[in-house]
């Protein structure tokens, strides 16, 4: 089965799904709805949503099919009128299926009332030596309990660069990533920038701020989408008015079709380091479109690579050290600032 292009989109009394099949048979096609389940199904093609927000079938829905675009068009009643539907734009989401209530989590907690105390007692009298011996406290090191780093989204992995040094050497900067503490890649990047850092280049950057000026007056297309949503948030609160100031591409609904949908088991110390990560390679993408003016180039990631300590080191973000580092950062923290390769 092929999963078609498709894209939602809603007012206040309903919710609208537009789904491309261009080689599917107008007259073989099922269509189900209800609750936050929608299933559609023309041969080849079949899409199954989970809803955001539930639907029902009263009689209102309505349902229209373009021949030349090949595009069939079905509006679906809300099941509470005027509610608005939260990711609509989230098509990875919206494509997974919805998980059974009866499964249990992946992480069980077994309460201490399911064993019996007879049974511990036992156990623990045939198991347990008493006369273990025993060492005053000391602190340990994280990297001590833990001798291979680990990285990547939430800090999941570990061991990928073990036997791909060689091969990712022009990617990352980091050496022997598996085996470097995280506290010990942001020294080293620190030390790196240092060495490299040329008073003569920034210097020349601040005398001759030609260039400088242009990239300041370059007005980034974030700047236009904000000011647009603060001028509809001003006048009313309801989120539809702004809900659609951002949009997908093509390319990029195409894109996001493809992702996999996975929960990762984060505790909040990782989901806090995974959202400064990603602010962290967010200003490296804001530097690089406003640098070559939203044009891209062959040297676009390579610029963000550089830029991101996440990317390039590693690094795992501490709210204060993230804080303290992007009000202190120079200005010449890009590539031209810190040498080049």
């Amino acid at each position: 089965m092929l999963t078609p292009a498709f894209d939602l989109s809603q007012d206040p009394d309903f919710l609208t799904v537009a789904i491309r099949v261009p080689h599917a048979r107008v007259s073989e096609f099922d269509v189900y709805f209800q609750g936050v389940d929608f299933k559609f199904y023309a041969k080849p093609y079949f899409l199954r949503l989970t809803l955001p927000g539930r639907i029902v079938e009263n009689g209102s829905e309505k349902g229209s099919y373009d021949a030349d675009k090949g595009i069939f068009t079905i509006q679906l009643p809300k099941e509470t009128p005027g509610q608005h539907f939260e990711g609509l734009n989230m098509l990875t989401t919206l494509l997974a299926p919805r998980k059974s209530r009866t499964a249990k989590p992946l992480v069980e907690e077994i309460g201490a009332s399911e064993v019996s105390e007879e049974g511990v007692e036992d156990d623990d009298d045939e198991d347990f030596d008493w006369e273990i011996e025993q060492s005053p406290y000391e602190e340990v090191s994280e990297g001590a309990l833990h001798p291979q780093s680990h990285y990547g989204f939430g800090g999941l992995r570990s061991g990928v660069f073990q036997r791909l040094q060689d091969e990712f050497s022009d990617v990352i900067d980091i050496k022997d990533p598996d085996f470097t503490p995280a506290a010990e890649r942001r020294q080293k990047r620190l030390a790196v920038e240092l060495a490299k850092f040329d008073p003569d280049h920034y210097l020349a950057d601040f005398f001759e701020d030609e260039a400088v000026e242009q990239v300041l007056q370059y007005n980034p297309w974030w700047t236009d989408t904000y000011s647009k949503m603060m001028a509809f948030m001003g006048k009313s609160q309801e989120k539809e008015n702004h809900a659609a100031l951002v949009s997908f591409s093509e390319e990029e609904k195409c894109q996001l079709r493809k992702f996999v949908h996975k929960s990762y088991l984060l505790d909040k110390r990782a989901q806090r380091q995974v959202y400064y990560s990603l602010i962290d390679i967010l200003l490296a993408y804001c530097y690089e479109t406003r640098v070559n003016e939203g044009e891209k180039n062959v040297e676009s990631a390579w610029n963000i690579r550089k830029l991101s300590p996440t990317l390039c080191w590693f690094e795992v973000h501490k709210v204060g050290s993230s804080c303290r580092s992007l009000e202190g950062s120079p200005p010449d923290k890009g590539p031209a600032g810190v040498g080049s390769e």
